[in-house]
């Protein structure tokens, strides 16, 4: 609506009182209430026959559909939201129906897995960090020279 703060309403109080005068001023204010009332009135009719309107037409039988079908849970996107926080390393939670010694990984299991991971990386490393054999190391193809 419109933005008057306290002191714009002073100002323009004082201005109303000097202008329209001490006499004439609750009258003015009483009529300008009753306009603002038939305003306000002509509004709420307007949106009353707006919503009428719109429930004869089945606006609001579509947007329901609508609503249903961009449902994520429909779509299977609530499964992706809790994949946002999925951690590989965390077991997951036991499934319905399933009991919960059958699902639970044994800790021993994965940390050999995990020290089985770690040797393989410092393999890898150990590879790349060995400088490469020379070429006087690989035998070279004497068929090439002869021809």
């Amino acid at each position: 609506m419109l933005d008057i703060g306290w002191t714009e309403l002073l100002v323009i109080g004082v201005v109303a009182l000097i202008v329209v005068g001490p006499k004439d001023l609750p009258k003015m204010f009483r009529t300008l209430g009753q306009f603002t009332a038939k305003a306000r009135n002509m509004a709420r009719e307007f949106q009353r026959a707006m919503d009428e309107a719109a429930d004869e037409s089945g606006v609001k039988d579509m947007a329901r559909d609508l609503r249903g079908m961009t449902d994520p849970k429909n779509m299977g996107l609530d499964e992706l939201n809790k994949m946002k926080n999925w951690d590989p390393l965390k077991p997951d939670a036991p499934a319905k129906g399933t009991p919960k010694a059958d699902r639970a990984a044994d800790p021993t299991d994965d940390e050999a897995e995990l020290d089985q991971i770690a040797a393989e990386m410092e393999d890898l490393r150990r590879d790349r960090a060995q400088p490469a054999a020379p070429d006087s190391a690989v035998p070279k193809d004497d068929t090439a020279s002869k021809a």
